[in-house]
């Protein structure tokens, strides 16, 4: 399985952006995903995840302003994200069918 991730750039706080996870290959049928992030100098970070029953969790930093979700027949996972700031600049990862994305770049300007 390859996973490509999108959506990610520069954005103005205040702003929304929505990152694609897209596995091609030979997916699993294990359609459980994770959104983490990576800033500069930080620890990987946990921002949320979706179950195999579609409950969603998210990291306390999150203040109901992301969104998970997935689309099976098109094999994505979703990280809707809403009211960015400057602190959700990272680098953000998904791992989706067993497999982790490669990362992309997300900055806030204030």
């Amino acid at each position: 399985v390859q996973l490509v991730e999108s959506g990610g750039g520069l954005v103005q706080a205040g702003g929304s952006l929505t990152l694609s996870c897209t596995a091609s290959g030979r997916p699993s049928s294990v359609y459980v995903g994770w959104w983490y992030r990576q800033a500069p100098g930080k620890k990987r970070e946990f921002v949320g995840d979706i179950s195999l029953n579609g409950w969603t969790s998210y990291g306390d930093f999150v203040k109901d302003r992301f969104n998970i979700s997935r689309d099976i027949a098109k094999n994505t996972l979703y990280l809707q994200m809403n009211n960015l700031n400057p602190d959700d600049t990272a680098v953000y990862f998904c791992d989706w069918q067993d497999t982790w994305g490669q990362g992309i770049q997300v900055t806030v300007n204030a």
